[in-house]
């Protein structure tokens, strides 16, 4: 099992950090936020099919076709953790290295399409405070970990649930 789970969440994970790393590169050329959200999550889920292959695997060469899905979805959220920690490894470095100023060509992007939008002065100022508050926030090096973690892992969950209920089978010896 320890193998199997290791070897599709070190994939996942490394399909991430690529990922993330050559978008990275892309739109801190282009300071592009409009599409950098789908292409972020449609990268994440592209790296969490390997969860689904994971399971699929160990249930097929490991357990003889038979899965619960209480054990799938242990392998599956085991892979999914695994890539987590991949994306939240690679953003920090990424962040520490090239992006540190990251928080505030975002904060500046989204009060700038708020203005753009007609927004009041109120809503303005709600969400500048709101922004700031954000930045101080991320200065901390455990809260940027976990706003990071917290990114990739509902699509790991979400994955991970999907994989359990397709692949278990419905009387197991697993």
């Amino acid at each position: 099992m320890r193998k199997t789970i290791l070897t599709y969440g070190l994939i996942s994970g490394l399909i991430t950090s690529l990922l993330m790393v050559a978008f990275s590169i892309y739109f801190n050329k282009t300071s592009s936020f409009e599409y950098g959200e789908i292409i972020g999550y449609t990268s994440i889920l592209m790296s969490m099919l390997f969860v689904f292959l994971g399971v699929k695997a160990f249930r097929d060469k490991l357990q003889n076709g038979r899965i619960t899905f209480r054990k799938a979805f242990q392998v599956g959220i085991l892979i999914s953790i695994i890539s987590c920690l991949f994306y939240v490894i690679t953003w920090l470095i990424l962040y520490e290295t090239t992006m540190s100023d990251f928080m505030e060509q975002y904060s500046n992007h989204m009060l700038d399409k708020l203005q753009a939008s007609g927004a009041t002065p109120e809503k303005i100022a709600e969400e500048t405070e709101k922004m700031e508050y954000y930045k101080e926030m991320y200065k901390n090096p455990l809260y940027r970990f976990l706003f990071t973690f917290i990114e990739p892992f509902p699509v790991g969950l979400l994955v991970t649930l999907i994989s359990a209920a397709v692949l278990r089978t419905k009387t197991s010896e697993a």
